[in-house]
């Protein structure tokens, strides 16, 4: 008789998979990659366009900041309903079409890259499943080697996702520090897995949160939405992910005493606005939790995460989305809830 898994297991397995799954993208992808890289040097695109739901958009977020800052290419988010409610024919011939989904069966996902390599587009898939419907409707595909993701909440794979769009970014500029750097991603990553102590902290302050914060800038937005998003599908705690900047513009008016707000702070060149923000939201006797490996920052919170330090700040947002993926999942044993179950998700969503 198979043995009957705790709640939350699942995710919690495919959380510590994560240094093997990047070390798997790093050894078996690399061939791929480089010749991608290539194709797109000598097409030069005049834009990319990224299509994905859900996680996958998350990291699609983290793809644009990346494109534009290294490769000076405009980055635009797709809307799919544009293509599958409205049937609009986009005008994307000369561009690249990344489509991102873990599983690759994403309706609309699928009808927009199709439509997209119609259209004339360079068409991209990045999935975790090579014969899914997406890798066929794509010119190209990059797998993911993350192996059979069980849990509803993905972690494994959206770390598999930005990794390969880091490696795709680095390859194509060739930027040979920034290639060099993810070869130390894996042991990085196995390191941030170890800050569970600061974790469980920050999840007893989430306990009894009806509603909290996420905030960065940069690059680790991506990381904020995803984290947000991981908190509500686990803890059905009601997160909301913002750009610090946007934070300043108003939503900052909702933060009072022992409000909760996660700051994300890793360094690079959004660390001093992120401390000027901090420093406000001290202020106003927020209750804060900060994920940073610089002291200034871990010496204001509330409950500090110290994570390890990256070398290259276009590759932290792999490293500190591990901590906050720990958070969520002891988020909802604390809630008793099982994140590998959350009410009302399934792993696919079809929607066109």
């Amino acid at each position: 008789m198979a043995r009957r898994l705790r709640p939350g297991q699942l995710m919690l397995n495919e959380i510590h998979e994560q240094p093997l799954v990047l070390e798997r993208v790093w050894r078996e992808e690399g061939g791929a990659v480089r010749a991608l890289a290539r194709r797109l040097r000598a097409q030069r695109p005049r834009a990319v366009v990224l299509a994905a739901r859900g996680t996958s958009d998350n990291a699609a977020v983290y793809g644009r900041y990346l494109i534009e800052t290294h490769l000076r290419i405009p980055v635009s988010l797709a809307a799919p309903s544009v293509v599958t409610l409205y049937g609009a024919r986009v005008k994307l011939r000369g561009m690249v079409v990344i489509g991102l989904s873990q599983s690759g069966r994403s309706p609309d996902i699928v009808r927009f890259i199709e439509s997209a390599r119609d259209a004339g587009a360079t068409t991209v898939a990045i999935t975790n499943d090579p014969r899914a419907p997406l890798a066929r409707a794509a010119d190209e595909v990059l797998v993911l080697h993350a192996g059979p993701e069980r849990s509803v909440a993905a972690t494994k794979t959206y770390t598999a996702q930005l990794m390969l769009l880091s490696l795709l970014v680095a390859h194509t500029a060739a930027d040979g520090r920034l290639i060099r750097a993810h070869e130390a991603l894996p042991g990085t990553v196995a390191r941030a897995l170890q800050t569970a102590p600061g974790v469980a902290d920050a999840a007893v302050l989430l306990q009894r949160a009806r509603e909290c914060l996420v905030t960065s800038r940069g690059y680790n937005f991506a990381t904020a939405l995803e984290a947000a998003l991981k908190l509500k599908e686990s803890s059905r705690v009601v997160a909301e992910a913002l750009s610090s900047a946007d934070l300043l513009h108003g939503p900052i008016a909702v933060v009072e005493r022992e409000f909760p707000v996660i700051v994300v702070a890793p360094p690079g060149r959004a660390l001093e606005h992120l401390w000027g923000v901090l420093r406000r939201l001290v202020r106003r006797r927020a209750r804060t939790i900060v994920l940073s490996s610089a002291a200034r920052p871990l010496a204001a919170a509330t409950v500090p995460v110290r994570l390890p330090d990256v070398a290259e700040e276009a590759l932290s947002p792999h490293v500190y989305i591990i901590p906050l993926q720990l958070l969520a999942y002891h988020t909802a044993r604390l809630r008793g809830l099982d994140p590998d179950r959350p009410q009302g998700l399934r792993k696919v969503t079809r929607v066109l």
